[in-house]
């Protein structure tokens, strides 16, 4: 069932999710009717709602409006998240429904329209914002889904037009295997979702997959290094695409371009962090394969304000700094660390980290204590369980115990603001990909007063 035509109405479990609120405004948008139900409220729901969009928090098929109760014209979407004792889920189920998965109905999107799509285990959010913006500056007819809210538009969906689309092409639960793109790129590939995958071999297996999904006359562009056959990009390397003669001035990045048909001179990008350079160079390799003029893309390359969460800073001031990061693997982790250190050299930092998921802080137990340890401080929370049930003998203190730093402590919430205004470090930096979101906004507001 791909047609979209004879759906009027559309109920989303889950829908406060970034990429389930990007489809659902979307289809708000097309003047369909949409609902939905999430745990808990948030700001993306706070937004959904002020569209006029219904949301329930109560898990009970009682709080579905009954207009979402036709199965002709109504199409369920979930996320993989919901817990499968789901009652609304299961009601729809049982009542014979169509119930599809966010990631097949993204999927049908991008069927008949110009697809570019960004796969990786990290920077997809970042290099999918860019990219969409870029398109966009560029007058070009774009819809782009994003995985996270890009600053410059204050949403995780840019809409001016219907005919090319950019999405982040997911890797979790091999969501990616429903989009057959014309331009793709990856990113990187290392080992996360064990809990899905089982090894880094299947992970790896199933990107190869993806990678076979690009269209016969697409193009492949991948992260120098990777073991796929693909356009390389990098930084200062032999890659087809490459960031050349790169400087650090008022904490911006300028550089060179080199592409296939010449030399881009002096672009900037205001990012902080080397990884964030990587995903700019992906996404202008992406934008000039399409054929974007390079005047308009240095400016909107320059005009990038960053996707919240991603190395934003909550508070910037001469006596203290506070970033907020998505940062919830090891490599994430690192790549922060090193952005934190090249734009604040020899300043003592202090991090919160909340772990995301018992089975990946299990299974890189080692690698979290190690990239932590890098920081001069640490304030731990609680392990963010998400789908998850706990795991006997996976909890912070673990992980805490395992990191050879004095200054280190397991903190509730609570006591996170005491905590943090207690330390004498300058420089601190908030990471997690769990409800740590929420906790930052409410803190920097007092830390503020």
């Amino acid at each position: 069932m791909n047609n979209l035509d004879n759906i009027s109405h559309l109920y989303f479990i889950g829908i406060g999710g970034i990429g389930m609120s990007a489809l659902a405004r979307y289809f708000h948008a097309a003047g369909k009717q949409v609902a939905g139900y999430d745990k808990t409220a948030s700001t993306i729901t706070e937004g959904l709602t002020e569209l006029g969009i219904e949301i329930s928090f109560q898990d009970s098929v009682e709080v579905v409006p009954s207009a979402f109760k036709n199965k002709e014209k109504t199409l369920v979407v979930y996320t993989p998240a919901v817990p499968k004792n789901h009652s609304a889920y299961h009601y729809y189920l049982a009542e014979g429904f169509s119930v599809k998965k966010r990631a097949e109905v993204l999927g049908w999107l991008t069927q008949q329209k110009y697809c570019l799509a960004v796969a990786g285990t990290h920077g997809k959010t970042t290099t999918s914002a860019m990219l969409g913006h870029f398109m966009a500056s560029c007058d070009l007819p774009v819809t782009a889904f994003l995985g996270g809210i890009a600053e410059n538009y204050q949403s995780n969906l840019i809409q001016q037009g219907e005919e090319i689309v950019v999405v982040e092409a997911d890797e979790f639960d091999r969501s990616f295997m429903q989009l057959f793109p014309n331009i793709a790129a990856i990113t990187s590939m290392d080992a996360d979702h064990l809990d899905i995958y089982g090894d880094a071999e299947a992970l790896q297996q199933s990107f190869r997959d993806f990678a076979a999904q690009v269209q016969e006359d697409g193009v492949l562009f991948i992260k120098n290094g990777l073991p796929l056959e693909g356009i390389t990009v990098g930084l200062e390397d032999d890659a087809v695409y490459a960031a050349l003669t790169i400087k650090i001035e008022n904490g911006a990045y300028h550089f060179d371009l080199k592409h296939p048909d010449g030399l881009l001179q002096d672009l900037v990008l205001n990012l902080p962090g080397r990884h964030n350079l990587s995903n700019a160079i992906t996404a202008l390799a992406m934008a000039l394969h399409y054929g974007c003029p390079a005047d308009k893309l240095a400016k909107a390359l320059f005009a990038f304000k960053g996707v919240n969460r991603r190395f934003t800073y909550r508070i910037k001031t001469e006596d203290e700094v506070l970033i907020d990061d998505y940062a919830h693997h090891p490599t994430e982790i690192d790549a922060v660390h090193s952005a934190v250190r090249e734009m604040y050299p020899n300043k003592r930092v202090l991090a919160v980290f909340q772990p995301h998921l018992y089975s990946r802080t299990r299974d890189f137990m080692q690698d979290f204590a190690a990239s932590l340890a890098q920081f001069d401080e640490l304030l731990l929370l609680d392990i963010y369980p998400a789908r998850e049930e706990p795991i006997e003998g996976v909890t912070s203190q673990k992980l805490l115990d395992l990191i050879p730093l004095t200054r280190k402590e397991v903190v509730t919430k609570a006591a996170l603001q005491e905590k943090m205004q207690a330390s004498k470090a300058r420089i601190k930096v908030m990471m997690g990909a769990g409800d740590i979101g929420e906790e930052i906004l409410k803190l920097t507001k007092n830390l503020k007063r």
